[in-house]
């Protein structure tokens, strides 16, 4: 680079007012704020964001005025460089904008700790794609081994709001990004869509959904439909169940031993199912029921 840019603007101190992260950071150890040079910081391998949007506005913003709010940053262990706790887009900005330092706020944190901070300014800002907000709270659970209410608890969501969002990963690879390409983003559609028990209905719903513009409600009222219609309708028929003989479905009834109220689960099978099936069957309509209340 040929001309050093500062990355705060004349007269303005490196702004530290209270911040959503604020939250975090007072038990993670108060931060440092410090220039950086840009080629001394490196992106977080774990940062939810995969999209960084458009930059043009923020380039144009940040070579006008310089960058207000500073990024956060941790130190590398025995290294003199950081890595980018939260501030990707500013950050990418500040490259743009030919900045050879940034204002940043260097915390002590940990791989988990600095995950769950991205994760809150950009949950909060609203930057993150259904997907990329799961992904956040896989690699959470999955790396680090959170639990959904810890997950919950660590980016100020509802427990259902989180095992809302990882049910997204029961939609194929291939269809989450027919979605994308479909411009498929509420995360209430995307919900019913996963809660469809075969590719192949996720592929016909998502289908209808392109083709018919359906919103949320008729959405969940299609998934319903399309759960009820009786499997293997299109194919050849039964030898053991011919044409105009209907299946008979195995019941499964529980009463409340205080008799205040009784469950009637019908199951559209000749044989018990399996303890693992009525779990499913029950957790799909506790999720429906939570939905429904959400």
């Amino acid at each position: 680079m040929s001309a050093s840019k500062p990355g705060l603007p004349s007269k303005r101190r490196m702004r530290h007012d209270r911040h959503f992260v604020e939250e975090l950071t007072t038990r993670m150890g108060e931060g440092v704020g410090r220039m950086v040079p840009v080629d001394a910081i490196t992106s977080n391998q774990d940062q939810p964001r995969t999209n960084l949007g458009h930059l043009d506005d923020l380039v144009s913003s940040i070579s006008t005025h310089g960058i207000l709010q500073p990024l956060l940053v941790r130190r590398l262990p025995g290294r003199s460089s950081y890595e980018l706790v939260s501030g990707e887009r500013r950050f990418h900005a500040a490259l743009r904008a030919g900045l050879t330092e940034v204002p940043c706020i260097e915390l002590m944190v940990e791989d988990p700790q600095a995950l769950e901070i991205a994760l809150v300014e950009n949950l909060q800002r609203k930057d993150l794609s259904p997907f990329e907000e799961a992904e956040g709270y896989r690699t959470l659970s999955h790396k680090y081994g959170y639990t959904h209410d810890q997950v919950a608890q660590a980016v100020g969501r509802s427990r259902v709001a989180v095992t809302e969002s990882l049910t997204l990963f029961n939609i194929p690879e291939a269809l989450r990004d027919a979605c994308r390409h479909a411009d498929i983003t509420a995360k209430g559609i995307l919900v019913e869509i996963a809660r469809l028990p075969t590719p192949e209905l996720m592929h016909s719903l998502i289908d209808e959904i392109i083709r018919d513009g359906l919103d949320r409600s008729a959405v969940r009222r299609r998934r319903l439909e399309l759960c009820s219609e009786p499997p293997g309708a299109d194919t050849e028929p039964d030898a053991d169940h011919p044409p105009g003989k209907p299946r008979r479905p195995f019941v499964l009834r529980f009463r409340n031993p205080e008799r205040n109220f009784s469950i009637s689960l019908s199951f559209r099978t000749d044989n018990q199912p399996a303890p693992a099936d009525v779990i499913a069957a029950l957790e799909t309509l506790l999720n429906e029921l939570r939905s429904q209340l959400s």
